[in-house]
């Protein structure tokens, strides 16, 4: 059987790309995997149909403890990262490569008359770059290794963009030496024949070294030189090397392939992410060395009522504190996703504590401003893996009923909100939440009809439709609307109820109704609900930050029934993240329905109103005649040769368009 742990995680695995780790129970990793889809891929280990014949699949439930994931960009940067986790961790139930040949390299003989660019395979160690390197040494003084690649095919497809663009020999040396006249290469354009043509040494060289820039990242300074080189050879008239220039150009931005797993700049740096539910926080550290990532940590924190850059500030201390671990390593640069007061100093004592300049750096654009996400991405994943949403909800909610003064625990809360464009397309939205998740299954949209008169019921209301034709703009009376009617059926349900006959449990009233708004629209709500005999619902407004006339920030605010004053709520508390979460959702769901409304209005023909057209005759009529006016102006016989159209077709269509009169 499973430990609870594992089935937990189990089920809140993410449907994306990462990597995961299987732990024994002394929380040593025994297997480290790649996945196109967590979520998939790991509880496909624990299904009795699985048709994996691994040796150590059907011990795995025996003697799994845990397991960690960590979510990633795409299947390339999680192939990578699996292959560096196995190389720290040496996982026993990973298959050894025992044949030397999984480093994967591409090798530039720098030392040779006319380099060449070439696919290696290196030894591969617990030190295995150290082993290259010695080994290049000691066969090569001037050879230039570009890697490594975590797949054969990953580093040829390298080698070909090259060949294709930066014309370097591709022939070994003893074919080089005994050729006497050019090859296809040579015929497309993709080598000079250094084998038996005159070649210019120093053009070849630069090849050489801008393929070196290349391979290495330097992107834009070899963007640069490149640029210069096409424009000196216009400018020489000599077209055939600009177009050269040119595409090389194109190739540098083809591969522009941005990876957050590996860096192009090979740095070290720490990156953290954060994640955060009212005061529940989860933080995620990226440990990048050499420009790969090394490790993730994920640190819980409960009643964090404090800024981000507060909560950056004393992890900085925390973390990297001189007797905090010692095998905490301070980075030469972190990344943060806010900046903490004093910055400077707290740089100032990292770099002390590093014995070199350490810059501490919030990104706001360029590919570290990814790997900040990526962090982030790793903060929330974590959070939702250890459900601590559902272990806090019920002091979160008692918090909530406290602030508000609620008379019952708010486990249902629903909110309202309406949404046009222009005047037009006018729908409301009610969604709702149980115990702080969304309850999708009671999500309501209502098409607003019409202005509600005071007194009259909504049925009753005399709408002619003119209203919803022309535009309707009025968020008082739609709010109402809307309102009435959910309030109109939850007094249904509870009727049914009372009476034990089936009732529609998905209309019961909520414990408390928040409306997106001020104090205007909470007395539209309140009205609503007392035109109906609603006396004890809990009814309250959400008001969003805003700045007055004098500059002054006016934070998000909650306007409570008899009272003047709101109650201003701070951002990083549980009792705002509840309510802020219900109204963001309903801002969602009500722009989802107004745009789908608009949708069917701007798709919908007269033919739709046809009985007895479905899609299929429309589509054959419309393919034939070419437009509702022409089919109106079509003959009998006319119609019925259109293929699929029978006598019942007219008929319907005579009846409902008594403009398609038979032409004289």
């Amino acid at each position: 059987m499973l430990p609870e742990i594992v089935t937990q995680k189990l089920d809140s695995l993410p449907v994306a790309p990462g990597v995961y780790l299987f732990k024994d129970k002394k929380g040593e990793v025994v297997y480290v995997g790649k996945a196109k889809s967590l979520r998939s891929r790991v509880r496909s280990y624990f299904q009795e149909s699985t048709g994996d014949v691994r040796a150590f699949i059907p011990m795995l439930p025996r003697i799994i403890g845990d397991l960690d994931t960590v979510v990633t960009a795409n299947e390339k940067e999680a192939a990578i990262l699996e292959d560096n986790l196995v190389k720290r961790h040496k996982p026993r139930f990973n298959v050894k490569l025992r044949d030397d040949k999984s480093f994967i390299v591409l090798k530039l003989a720098t030392s040779q008359p006319w380099p060449r660019l070439e696919v290696e395979r290196m030894h591969r160690g617990e030190h295995a770059e150290a082993e290259i390197s010695a080994e290049q040494k000691r066969s090569d003084q001037s050879a230039k290794l570009f890697g490594p690649y975590h797949s054969a095919t990953a580093a040829r497809r390298t080698l070909h963009l090259v060949n294709k663009h930066f014309q370097l020999r591709t022939c070994g040396d003893l074919e080089l030496a005994s050729r006497r006249r050019p090859c296809l290469q040579y015929q497309i354009k993709r080598c000079p024949a250094p084998c038996v043509l005159d070649v210019d040494a120093a053009w070849y060289a630069d090849q050489v070294r801008a393929v070196a820039m290349f391979l290495d990242g330097r992107h834009d300074e070899l963007s640069q030189e490149l640029d210069a080189r096409m424009k000196d050879s216009a400018r020489a008239m000599r077209f055939e090397l600009a177009a050269v220039y040119r595409d090389q150009l194109r190739a540098i931005e083809v591969a522009r392939q941005e990876q957050r797993v590996v860096s192009t700049d090979r740095a070290d740096r720490d990156v953290l992410g954060l994640h955060r539910e009212g005061d529940l926080v989860e933080l995620a550290l990226l440990v990048i060395r050499a420009g790969k990532l090394a490790d993730v940590q994920t640190y819980s924190l409960k009643s964090a009522e404090l800024p981000d850059d507060e909560i950056v500030s004393a992890f900085l201390s925390q973390h990297y504190a001189v007797d905090a671990l010692a095998s905490v390593v301070v980075p030469p640069e972190i990344l943060v996703f806010a900046l903490p007061d004093g910055v400077a100093g707290a740089g100032e004592w990292l770099s002390d504590r590093r014995g070199s300049k350490v810059v501490i750096a919030c990104p706001q654009r360029g590919t570290k401003v990814d790997l900040l996400a990526l962090a982030t991405d790793n903060a929330r994943h974590s959070f939702v893996e250890k459900q601590r949403t559902g272990d806090d909800v019920e002091a979160r909610l008692a918090q909530l009923q406290e602030r508000l003064r609620l008379p019952t625990l708010p486990r249902r809360i629903e909110c309202c909100d309406i949404s046009h464009l222009g005047g037009g397309d006018t729908v409301g939205a009610v969604v709702a939440l149980r115990d702080g998740a969304p309850d999708k299954k009671r999500y309501r949209s209502f098409r607003v009809k019409g202005v509600a008169r005071k007194g009259v019921p909504i049925e009753d209301a005399g709408v002619d439709g003119a209203a919803d034709r022309a535009g309707f703009n009025d968020d008082y009376a739609a709010m109402y609307e809307v309102l009435a009617r959910r309030f109109r059926r939850g007094l249904a349900s509870a009727a049914a109820a009372d009476a034990e006959a089936d009732g529609d449990a998905e209309w019961d009233l909520p414990d408390l109704m928040v409306v997106d708004g001020g104090r205007g629209q909470l007395a539209v709500a309140l009205a609503a609900a007392r035109d109906l005999g609603l006396h004890s619902l809990s009814i309250v407004a959400l008001a969003k930050e805003k700045e007055n006339v004098a500059g002054e920030t006016l934070v998000d605010r909650v306007y409570l029934p008899g009272q003047k004053n709101p109650i201003p709520l701070k951002s990083h508390t549980a009792s705002l993240f509840f309510l802020a979460r219900v109204r963001d959702e309903a801002h969602r769901f009500s722009n989802f329905a107004r745009k789908r409304l608009g949708k069917q209005r701007r798709f919908h023909s007269a033919l739709d109103d046809v009985a007895g057209i479905g899609p299929v005759i429309k589509k054959a009529l419309l393919t034939k005649l070419g437009s509702l006016a022409a089919i109106t102006r079509a003959t009998d016989d006319e119609l019925l040769a259109v293929p699929g159209v029978r006598r019942k077709h007219l008929v319907a269509l005579r009846d409902a368009l008594p403009k398609s009169e038979p032409r004289s």
